[in-house]
Order: structure tokens, then C-alpha cells, then sequence
């Protein structure tokens, strides 16, 4: 009977596995730091959650995954795309995904395929909302 309630109980456990919900506020804060994708998903789902009150042209935000070593070039580099392109140069091929940019009590979503990681490899995610990169981010793995 416990295996049996172990395996039902780890079952939703592992779907969840390969999606995130991250919130953002007012006070250009993320609520996680870091994210680990397993390496057994195929996809994987992010979630972005703007708990703030701010319309996104005052406080919006987004979120950007890249290479670490890319991060600071990306931002600054999307930063003349302007809001309609949420702050993401387009077409630029260090950009892994990103969400579009959000305000108070919006979400978007962005999945990727996980296969565009590698193991070893150090990514960064980041708000590219001008000025918010520095203070914004967090780092992502690729977990065995």
C-alpha cells in the first residue's frame, strides 16, 4: 500500500517538473534567484506572474533566458527594440526565449525546447526592461 501511494504521490510531482512560475513586482524583484530544468524534459514551460500594480511602460517586466556570458549584451542590446519588442533585439541568436513584457496583474508564458541547453553550460534569465537587468535575474541549470 505505501509504494503504491508513493507512486501516486510522485506522479504529478514529475509533470510539474518542467515548468516554473516566477513573479515580478513593483519593487523590480523576481521571487526566485535560480531555476533547475531537469534533463528528462522535452520542453520547458515558464511562467511569468506581475504581482505589482504598475502599467508596464512605468514597471514592466519580462523575463530572458541566454547564456550567462550573453546576458549583458543581450539587455543592452535590446534596449533600443523598444517595449513592442519587449526589449529583445530581433532575431538575436543568443536570446533561448523570452517572454513578452508584462505590467501589474498580467502573466505570459514562454517554452523552450531544453535540448538548446547543455550540460555544464551557465545560463542567465534576466528582465531586459531598461535599467532592471542588473537587479533582475537569476541563473538556470540543466539538472540530470
Amino acid at each position: 500500500m505505501a509504494a503504491m501511494l508513493t507512486t501516486l504521490a510522485a506522479g504529478p510531482v514529475l509533470a510539474a517538473t518542467c515548468d516554473v512560475e516566477i513573479e515580478s513586482n513593483d519593487a523590480m524583484q523576481f521571487n526566485k534567484s535560480s531555476i533547475a530544468v531537469p534533463a528528462s524534459c522535452k520542453q520547458f514551460n515558464v511562467k511569468l506572474k506581475h504581482v505589482g500594480k504598475l502599467p508596464k511602460v512605468a514597471m514592466g517586466h519580462n523575463w530572458v533566458l541566454s547564456k550567462a556570458s550573453d546576458a549583458q549584451g543581450v539587455a543592452a542590446d535590446g534596449i533600443p527594440a523598444g517595449l513592442d519588442k519587449a526589449y529583445v533585439k530581433p532575431g538575436d541568436a543568443r536570446v533561448i526565449a523570452h517572454t513578452k513584457v508584462i505590467g501589474g496583474g498580467e502573466t505570459d508564458s514562454v517554452s523552450f525546447d531544453v535540448s538548446k541547453l547543455k550540460a555544464g553550460d551557465s545560463y542567465a534569465w534576466f528582465c531586459s526592461f531598461p535599467g532592471h537587468a542588473s537587479i533582475m535575474k537569476g541563473t538556470l541549470t540543466l539538472s540530470k
